[in-house]
């Protein structure tokens, strides 16, 4: 091994010492997703906003047409 390569096998060590080792969970199962009230209410302000692609393949949003919302 080369030194780089040792320091950072110690510095892991070291990291699982102290934090405990990796724990891998299942890559086949599905996420878990719960909506809660944070997550319903950034839906809600992003509803009104559409998103468009360029012609060179940048994103952007745009405000929806239509009656929108006072901010808050």
């Amino acid at each position: 091994m080369t030194a780089m390569t040792e320091k950072f096998m110690h510095l892991t060590e070291n990291a699982a010492k102290l934090f405990g080792s990796a724990s891998r969970g299942d890559a086949a199962a599905p996420v878990v997703h719960r909506h809660d009230d944070f997550e319903k209410a950034s839906e809600e302000d992003l509803s009104h906003f559409e998103i468009e692609t360029d012609s060179q393949g940048h994103h952007y949003a745009t405000r929806k047409p239509g009656p929108q919302e006072p901010h808050r």
